[in-house]
């Protein structure tokens, strides 16, 4: 699904009220999966990113920005800065599977395992970098924001090892952004294994869009402007 339009506030408010996700075990089977309450929970989850505070903390993020020499977008000229950076991304990911979300100033790219990793795996996926590099220029020509990079799993293994997997593919992503001329200052990564799905772990094709990296883009304002 590509997202052509913003989340209206009413979207984002049914988004937030959705039941958290929780993994479930069989009791005959002992296999594991999500309660049926959780699947569509990855909406809730994303619009939960919109508002909420940065990787690490807005204080230290920004301090560290700062002694980059990174600049800050006067309050005024904020909109227009994302709406530009929004088209450019929507056009540049256009086909490839990579959904654009827009709620306000923030942008969500969310990036399906399809394109990026392989199962039980966090090294990026070569078809993928293509893509991963038009996003990387366009995220290099717009320096003014913060980069908050999310990792997801599905469900096989241990919750233990599938958090250390979603940092690991968080982390891989964000240190191929950096190569391409993205200042690693700007970014931030969290694992958040499998406690986030989007989809019923009870199949192959969920599983496959539970195991994805969002990629979280939000506007580093002048608040003295």
């Amino acid at each position: 699904m590509f997202v052509s339009k913003r989340m209206t506030g009413v979207a984002l408010a049914a988004a937030l009220m959705t039941t958290t996700a929780a993994c479930v075990t069989d009791p005959v089977t002992g296999e594991r999966g999500i309660s049926k309450a959780a699947i569509g929970a990855g909406v809730g989850a994303i619009a939960g990113y919109f508002g909420g505070d940065l990787i690490g903390g807005r204080q230290d993020r920004t301090e560290k920005i700062v002694g980059a020499g990174i600049g800050a977008v006067a309050g005024g000229a904020v909109g227009a800065y994302m709406d530009r950076q929004e088209r450019e991304l929507r056009e540049q990911t256009a086909g490839t599977g990579v959904e654009v979300v827009r709620q306000g100033d923030e942008i969500i790219l969310n990036m399906p395992s399809a394109i990026t990793f392989a199962f039980d795996r966090y090294d990026i996926q070569p078809q993928f970098q293509t893509t991963l590099n038009e996003v990387a220029q366009t995220l290099s020509a717009y320096p003014s924001t913060y980069i908050d990079v999310y990792g997801h799993t599905d469900s096989v293994g241990t919750d233990a090892y599938n958090m250390t997997l979603s940092q690991n593919r968080a982390q891989s992503v964000a240190n191929y952004l950096s190569s391409r001329n993205v200042a690693a200052a700007r970014i931030a990564t969290q694992g958040f294994g499998e406690s986030q799905p989007i989809a019923s772990n009870e199949t192959e094709q969920g599983r496959a869009a539970n195991r994805r990296v969002e990629i979280r883009i939000v506007p580093i304002e002048d608040t003295a402007a």
